[in-house]
């Protein structure tokens, strides 16, 4: 058996911790399966004191992690801290810069800087893994990377984020509001103190655009994720997508097509209405779903928890198992070199239906303005449903929901800028797809 892969450990939380557990239970295991046993030699955290239910005595200890990239006794270097900047890019940079390897769950730093850390891991013969950083312990990044390494992906999709997809869930199940189950979620730690990134679809576009520059070999282009979330959504909108036979879930969407010469590629975040009998409309809870669809191998679909120490652990390790195993696959599946500049599509050619939900006063004409509207903007009206009140004189708001025939994006955006500044609007109105 070859010579210890010998590793420094950054970050000491619920997953580090769960890193090195798992290390210590499956050590045997799988120094069998990568042919040398991995040996953690140092670890840094913020907290030293900080009791952790593990044994951190073995281990050296850097008050600074940035040192170990100049340690001789570490070959690789795992990046458990987080955040797209700071100490964490900091850390990235010095260990690729030495020849180190780096293992990594951290998406956003990979999403805003993962071509520079790949040129820096290629030039200096260093592996960069992060299997972690897309869907906790599902191996979604292998799968595409390699075992569907021969297809050419025409689209990808899927339940990104835990969080918002539990919400989503909880509200289908109990019939309660958006931040009454938001509530619920922090308590039970399935949402952060502050869970915008979650909630807006911030975290899986992030992974979004990991996924895409790798299924269609394009340079990452995280700012061009057309972002929303699901903070809108209201127990009346999971109700009448029911009552239409779908369910709503948080997906990222993404797919490219050359046209005159240039890849122009889409990717959006956003609820969409997912038919009940759609692989991914029976994914709830915390749970993670990537549907991948290749011109040979057809749907593949890659589902299972996408957070917690021991799935994210279990892909720390693995992507550890792969370096030991001295495994020099691209970061990126392919030389940074090869990816291609890609042009974001224009989604008003995009045809689907929509659901299209409006907050409007409750007077007369109202319902006439909204078909207007869409009438101007060539927009098919399949189904509408009001949701008044009684005849009481209650001066509330009501919603007013309709599906359109399949179409091109732009007219619905039409309709809208129609409808804009309407004193029949209460609110900005909420649209959501249909997926296929």
């Amino acid at each position: 058996m070859a010579d210890n892969l010998r590793i420094a450990l950054a970050g000491l939380g619920t997953v580090g911790a769960g890193v090195l557990r798992l290390l210590a239970e499956n050590g045997d295991l799988i120094a069998a399966r990568a042919g040398r046993a991995i040996e953690v030699v140092a670890v840094s955290a913020r907290d030293r004191g900080k009791d952790r239910g593990v044994d951190l005595s073995p281990y050296a200890w850097e008050d600074d992690m940035t040192a170990f990239a100049a340690r001789d006794d570490v070959d690789v270097v795992v990046e458990l801290v987080g955040g797209s900047d700071g100490p964490a890019l900091a850390l990235a940079r010095k260990a690729l810069g030495s020849g180190k390897g780096l293992v990594t769950a951290n998406k956003a730093m990979v999403a805003h800087h993962g071509l520079e850390l790949a040129k820096l891991a290629e030039g200096n013969g260093a592996p960069l893994r992060y299997e972690a950083a897309v869907a906790g312990g599902i191996p979604v990044i292998k799968g595409l990377a390699e075992g569907a390494a021969a297809n050419r992906i025409e689209r990808i999709y899927g339940i990104l984020n835990g969080t918002s997809n539990y919400i989503l869930s909880e509200m289908e199940t109990t019939g309660r509001d958006f931040g009454e189950v938001l509530k619920d979620a922090q308590a039970l730690g399935y949402a952060e103190a502050d869970p915008t990134f979650d909630i807006e679809g911030v975290d899986a576009a992030h992974k979004l655009s990991i996924l895409a520059s790798i299924a269609y070999g394009t340079e990452l282009d995280f700012a061009a994720v057309d972002t929303s979330g699901i903070s809108k959504i209201r127990a009346a909108d999971i109700a009448q997508a029911r009552a239409l036979g779908y369910v709503i879930r948080l997906i990222g969407l993404s797919d490219c097509k050359e046209e005159g010469g240039e890849r122009h590629l889409f990717q959006r975040v956003a609820p969409y209405l997912v038919p009940v009998r759609h692989p991914l409309a029976g994914v709830d809870g915390p749970t993670n779903a990537v549907v991948a669809e290749g011109n040979h191998v057809g749907r593949l679909l890659f589902q299972g928890a996408g957070a917690g120490d021991g799935p994210t652990a279990s892909a720390v390790v693995a992507d550890l198992v792969d370096i030991a195993r001295g495994s020099r696959m691209a970061p990126f599946s392919q030389p940074v070199e090869t990816l291609v500049a890609s042009t974001p599509a224009d989604p008003g050619n995009r045809r689907n239906r929509a659901y299209v939900r409006f907050t409007v006063a409750d007077r007369p004409g109202v319902l006439a303005e909204i078909t207007a509207a869409m009438r101007d903007a060539g927009v098919s009206i399949e189904s509408m449903i009001q949701h008044g009140h009684p005849d009481d004189g209650n001066e509330e708001p009501v919603l007013v929901a309709l599906v359109t025939h399949e179409g091109p994006e732009s007219g619905v955006t039409r309709a809208l800028e129609l409808l804009e500044g309407s004193p029949a609007l209460v609110e900005e109105p909420l649209v959501m797809r249909l997926i296929g």
